[in-house]
Parts: structure tokens; C-alpha cells; sequence
């Protein structure tokens, strides 16, 4: 039986990092669950401009730095930065600690796996073929430089009675080296026929170690 692990998980430490920068032992269970309503928060109202991680560093208990990369970075600033400006509002309300929150684009969303993973979701729930959207997306990453590249979805695909998973793959994608860069994501399209899940992997090239 096959044995799967989490890409960004296996290579943490090594060419990946962590999402989230503090360790408390005496607030740790109520943090970590701030952190999870400060991402799901950020990533429901902005949906739209193409969130694709979602940093949290705590230097101390009354302050949280929140590191947003986007593809979109002025649908979250806003006019005068007045958006900026109302979610950090509504963030302080809300957790009541001081934050500061920066914005970083996403130079190349098309090697971006969350948001290569979201664009194919979005283009599905449009009634677009999800064979036409994966491999337009396949395309689109390996002009922008990726190395390699794997999609699969996976439910009632084209309306089918029968759930079924279908995938491809494009270049390569060393899913055992550690050092080998490869972003993963993962994205749920709501259709009329229920539900389907889009797995996206793209290898990047090697890190040194």
C-alpha cells in the first residue's frame, strides 16, 4: 500500500519553511487556533486576490506580524491603502493584539501551485471542461519556467454517475529528494454535481543544502 506524505512537510527545514514563526508552551493550543481564524479570515475575503501563503510571526503576546503573499496586492491595500487599513482594523477588534501586516507579490502565480490549484477550481465552476483547465494550466506553468508539473482531480467529473480521479504530469517531479523544490496545493470546486478536488504539484528546480 502506498505511503504519501506532505511535500511541504517532508522538506521543511531543508528547502521549505515554516508558515507560521513562534513557539509559546503557555499559549500554544490558543495561538495555534488564531493563527488557523486569522488565515481563514484573510483567505474567505480575499479570495479573489489570489492568496497564496499566509505567514503568522509573534514576536511577543501583544503583537502579530501577518506576511500575506498575493498575486493581486492592490485589491488588499486598496485606494490609499484604505483596505489595509480596515482588515488590520478588524483583525485588532477581533484577536485584541496590535497588527502589522505586509503585503508580498507573487511574481509568477503560473508556477504558484495554491494558485494554479484555485485558477483550475474557478474555471471548472465556470462549466469549463476540467481536462481544457488542467492542461491549460500545464502549459501556462511550463512556459513560465517550471521544471515539472502534476494535476489531478478528482470526483464527478463532466456530471458522471461514478466518482473517478484523473491526473497529468508534465516534466519531472522527484517527489522523494529533499532538496528538490516542489510547491504542492489544493483546491475544492463546487459544482452541481457535488464536489471536486484539484491536488496541484510543481517542481521548481533544486536548493542547495
Amino acid at each position: 500500500m502506498g505511503q504519501k506524505v506532505h511535500p511541504r512537510g517532508f522538506r521543511l527545514g531543508v528547502s521549505t519553511e515554516w508558515q507560521t514563526k513562534w513557539f509559546n508552551e503557555k499559549n500554544y493550543s490558543e495561538w495555534l487556533l488564531e493563527d488557523e481564524e486569522i488565515r481563514e479570515l484573510i483567505k474567505s475575503k480575499y479570495y479573489n486576490a489570489g492568496v497564496s501563503e499566509i505567514h503568522v510571526e509573534r514576536p511577543d503576546e501583544n503583537h502579530v506580524i501577518v506576511n500575506v503573499k498575493t498575486a493581486r496586492p492592490g485589491v488588499i491595500i486598496g485606494r490609499k491603502a484604505s483596505e489595509i487599513t480596515k482588515l488590520r482594523n478588524e483583525l485588532q477588534g477581533k484577536f485584541n493584539r496590535q497588527f502589522v501586516i505586509n503585503i508580498e507579490e507573487v511574481k509568477t502565480p503560473e508556477t504558484d501551485a495554491q494558485l494554479v490549484a484555485e485558477n483550475i477550481a474557478t474555471r471548472i465552476e465556470r462549466r469549463t471542461s476540467y481536462k481544457r483547465a488542467m492542461k491549460r494550466a500545464i502549459s501556462d506553468a511550463m512556459k513560465s519556467g517550471a521544471k515539472g508539473i502534476k494535476i489531478m482531480v478528482a470526483g464527478r467529473l463532466g456530471g458522471a454517475e461514478i466518482s473517478r480521479r484523473e491526473w497529468y504530469l508534465k516534466g519531472r517531479l522527484p517527489l522523494q529528494t529533499l532538496k528538490a523544490a516542489v510547491d504542492y496545493g489544493t483546491a475544492i470546486a463546487q459544482t452541481k454535481y457535488g464536489t471536486i478536488g484539484i491536488k496541484v504539484w510543481i517542481y521548481k528546480g533544486d536548493v542547495e543544502i
